[in-house]
C-alpha cells in the first residue's frame, strides 16, 4: 500500500503561485464590475435618482459579502443534495489556509473570494429594472432574501460538482444561467409585482449623463476579462481563449447593436454602443470556453441584434423594465447559452467530466433544460419574495416621493449641487455689479 500512497501523493495537485496570483487579480477585476455597473446604471437614470441607483449596487457589496461568509459559500459549493450545498463551510470554517480547491491548484479561499464577486454583482444587476421607485430598505431586504433563496441554490445547480444541472452536462462557463438569466428573470418577476413608474410611456425618462454610462460600460468590459478568463481557475490556454472570445464577441455585439439601431432608428447612439457591448459580454459568458473566435463573432452579432430588438418589447407588452435588464441580461443570457449548441467547436466546458467535445442537438437540449430551469425558478421565486416584502413593509415609495425624487427622499442628498453652482455664479455676478457700481461712484466723485 505504501508505494500506491506515495504515487497518489506525487500525482496530487500542488499549489501554483502563478494561477493563484492570476485568480486573485481576476477576483479584483470582477469586484470592479459592481462599481462599474453602478456608474452604468447611474448615468442612465434621471438626475433625481442617480445616487439611489449607485447605492442599489453598492449595498450589494456589503450585504452579500456578509451572507456569503456566514452561509452562502457553503450553500453554493459544499457537497450537498444536487439542489443545495451542505453546511461544512458555514462561517468559512473547516477550510485550511493551504487547502486547495479539489482538482485545481488554487486555495479554497481564492476560489471562494472569486465566486463571492459573482454573488455580489448578480443581485445588483436586478436593480436596473427597478429604478426611480423602490424603498432602499425594501431593496436591501430583497437582496438578502434573494441570494439566499435563489442565487446560492442556482449557483450550486450550475457549478458545484454534484449540482443537478452540472451533472446533466449543461454548459455555463462563467454565468450565462446562474448570473444573467437568473438576474434578468428576477427583474421581470419583481417589476410584474411592483408595477410601472409614474409617467411610463408618457414622460421623457432620458439618461442624465451619457459619459457616466460610457465610463460604466468601459469598467464592465475591463472587469469582464476577469469574470470570464478567471472562470477556468487557472492561467493557461483555456483562459487565453476565454479572454480572446470575450473581446471578440463584445466588439461584434456593439457593432451589431449599432447597425440595428441605425437601420431602425436612424442614428448611432452612445447609449446603443454601451448597451451593445454589455449584451455581447452577457452572451459570450456561458460560451467563451467552447467556441472559436469566429464563433464568438457570430454569438456577439446575433446577441447585439436580438437584444437591441428585445429592449423595445417592454413598450409592446407594457412592463416597465427601467434600464433594460430583461432585454439585455435575460435575453442575452438565453441567446449565449443556446448558441453553444450551434457554434461550439470543441474545447472546455463546465460539465461533470470537465471536457466538452462540440455542439449538436443533444447539447442544445441540455442548454434548453438549464435555461428553462433557472429562468422559471428565478422568475417565480423573485415574484413571491417581492410580493411578501410589498405586503409586509411596502416595496415602493409613494407617488409624491417618486415625483420629488428618491435621492432626496431616501438619502437626503443629491448627485449634483445645482443650487451651490447657481449661488456661486450669482455671487460672482453680484460682486462684479457691486464693484462696477463702486467704481462708477469713485469716478463720479
Amino acid at each position: 500500500m505504501a508505494p500506491a500512497i506515495m504515487t497518489l501523493a506525487a500525482d496530487a495537485p500542488k499549489l501554483d503561485s502563478g494561477s493563484t496570483a492570476f485568480m486573485l487579480i481576476c477576483a479584483a477585476l470582477v469586484m470592479v464590475m459592481t462599481p462599474g455597473l453602478a456608474f452604468f446604471y447611474g448615468g442612465m437614470v434621471r438626475v433625481k435618482s442617480a445616487l439611489n441607483m449607485l447605492m442599489m449596487s453598492f449595498i450589494s457589496l456589503g450585504i452579500v459579502t456578509i451572507l456569503w461568509t456566514l452561509y452562502g459559500f457553503s450553500f453554493a459549493f459544499d457537497s450537498g443534495s444536487g439542489f443545495m450545498g451542505g453546511t461544512n463551510w458555514l462561517g468559512m470554517r473547516n477550510i485550511g489556509i493551504a487547502e486547495l480547491w479539489p482538482g485545481y491548484t488554487i486555495p479554497i479561499y481564492v476560489f471562494a473570494v472569486f465566486q463571492l464577486m459573482f454573488a455580489i454583482i448578480t443581485p445588483a444587476l436586478i436593480s436596473g429594472a427597478l429604478a426611480d421607485r423602490v424603498k432602499f430598505t425594501a431593496w436591501s431586504l430583497f437582496i438578502a432574501l434573494w441570494v439566499t433563496v435563489v442565487y446560492f441554490p442556482v449557483a450550486h445547480w450550475v457549478w458545484a460538482s454534484d449540482g443537478w444541472l452540472f451533472t446533466k452536462g449543461v454548459i455555463d462557463f462563467a454565468g450565462g444561467t446562474a448570473v444573467h438569466i437568473n438576474a434578468g428573470a428576477a427583474a421581470l418577476g419583481v417589476i410584474l409585482v411592483i408595477g410601472k413608474r409614474n409617467g411610463f410611456k408618457k414622460d421623457p425618462m432620458r439618461p442624465h449623463s451619457l459619459p457616466l454610462v460610457m465610463l460604466g460600460a468601459g469598467l464592465l468590459w475591463f472587469g469582464w476579462f476577469g469574470f470570464n478568463a478567471g472562470s477556468w481557475l487557472g492561467s493557461d490556454g483555456v483562459a487565453a481563449v476565454a479572454f480572446t472570445n470575450t473581446q471578440v464577441a463584445t466588439a461584434a455585439a456593439m457593432l451589431g447593436w449599432l447597425i440595428y439601431e441605425r437601420i431602425r432608428h436612424g442614428s448611432f447612439t452612445t447609449l446603443g454602443a454601451a448597451s451593445g457591448a454589455v449584451s455581447g459580454l452577457v452572451a459570450i459568458t456561458p460560451a467563451c470556453g467552447s467556441v472559436s473566435p469566429l464563433g464568438a463573432i457570430a454569438v456577439g452579432l446575433i446577441a447585439g441584434v436580438l437584444c437591441a430588438a428585445a429592449v423595445g418589447m417592454k413598450y409592446r407588452f407594457n412592463y416597465d423594465d427601467s434600464l433594460d435588464v430583461v432585454g439585455v441580461h435575460m435575453v442575452g443570457g438565453i441567446v449565449g447559452s443556446l448558441l453553444i449548441g450551434f457554434f461550439a467547436t470543441g474545447g472546455v466546458g463546465q460539465t461533470a467530466k470537465g471536457v466538452f467535445y462540440g455542439g449538436g442537438w443533444d447539447q442544445l437540449w441540455k442548454q434548453f433544460t438549464g435555461v428553462g430551469a433557472v429562468l422559471g425558478y428565478s422568475l417565480v421565486c423573485s415574484a413571491i419574495l417581492a410580493k411578501l416584502i410589498d405586503v409586509v413593509m411596502g416595496f415602493r415609495v409613494t407617488e409624491d416621493e417618486e415625483v420629488t425624487g428618491v435621492d432626496q427622499i431616501l438619502h437626503a442628498e443629491t448627485a449634483y449641487d445645482f443650487a451651490g453652482v447657481g449661488g456661486a455664479a450669482r455671487s460672482v455676478a453680484t460682486a462684479g455689479t457691486t464693484s462696477e457700481a463702486d467704481s462708477s461712484k469713485k469716478v463720479d466723485a
